[in-house]
């Protein structure tokens, strides 16, 4: 039995579902779902379409349907994603229903000692009853139904306050999707729909689920596009405190300019950050 096959038998003996996904050397293999290609820069973390440090920080193509879905970059100390990158092109209607969350088997590599499922990756056992699976490239953003299924995968999650997810951050991706379907239109074909999206978590530094995964405090996102209107690129962010909003039902999160994120970002992580080629002004 060859080692991918020992690895999926594994898996499927803990009844874990997987998405056939691709971790890779560069998120060249993938690019088409960052703006001409390029995806973010982090001084030192992320380069050139390179992760820096390849033994803590996994470049991820999602594979699903024999299909390229979505990309992320992955952070397997803190057990989840730094950001997820997708395109915007529309959005079906209704949630998928599947069986279970789905893991990604190539982050797991097994040797011939006896060790536990998901070592360096969220399992669907990690949630509590305040804090539940925050989609990155949440399904409601997704174009169709096999996309919308990629998406349940556990590297596409982190650990999110129940009443936030369910709350602001809710309405926020509801507005921007209502706006993307607006005014983001493909450049080269008016007709259809087309926005590049990063959307991401900020580590805390101690807060864990479980003793073993990260509870980030604060969640962003970032969206630019060629407005139909305007004949012009532009771009929108928003970010937010990943806390309790059960006193606060009525909270909303503003919105910000890409450089006042990447300005928040660059503190948080004390690095030089771009997210987008030229800071999305098309040129």
């Amino acid at each position: 039995m060859t080692m991918r096959l020992f690895v999926v038998s594994i898996l499927l003996l803990f009844g874990f579902p997987f998405i056939v996904t691709k971790v890779v050397d560069s998120f060249g293999t993938c690019n088409e779902f960052f703006l001409k290609g390029q995806p973010p820069t982090i001084k030192d973390i992320l380069e050139n379409s390179v992760s820096k440090n390849n033994n803590r920080y996994k470049i991820i193509c999602q594979k699903y349907k024999n299909a390229y879905r979505f990309a992320d970059f992955y952070d397997i100390t803190n057990k989840i994603p730094v950001f997820s990158a997708y395109k915007y092109t529309g959005s079906a209607t209704g949630r998928p229903h599947l069986p279970s969350w789905m893991i990604e088997p190539q982050l797991e590599t097994l040797g011939d000692e006896m060790r536990e499922p998901c070592v360096n990756q969220a399992f669907p056992g990690n949630d509590q009853t305040v804090l539940n699976h925050g989609h990155l490239f949440p399904n409601a953003h997704a174009a169709d139904k096999d996309t919308a299924e990629s998406t349940f995968t556990m590297t596409n999650i982190v650990p999110q306050y129940e009443t936030f997810n369910s709350g602001s951050w809710l309405k926020m991706e509801e507005n921007v999707r209502t706006y993307m379907n607006s005014h983001c239109r493909d450049k080269d074909k008016a007709s259809n729909t087309l926005a590049y999206v990063l959307t991401g978590a900020v580590p805390s530094g101690s807060a864990q689920l479980n003793e073993r995964v990260n509870v980030p405090s604060h969640m962003w996102t970032a969206f630019c596009c060629y407005n139909s209107e305007s004949k012009k690129w532009e771009s929108q962010a928003h970010w937010a405190e990943n806390i309790e909003e059960s006193k606060d039902q009525g909270k909303t999160i503003s919105t910000k300019t890409l450089q006042e994120l990447q300005e928040f970002l660059e503190i948080k992580y004390n690095k030089e950050y771009k997210l987008f080629i030229n800071d999305c002004l098309g040129n």
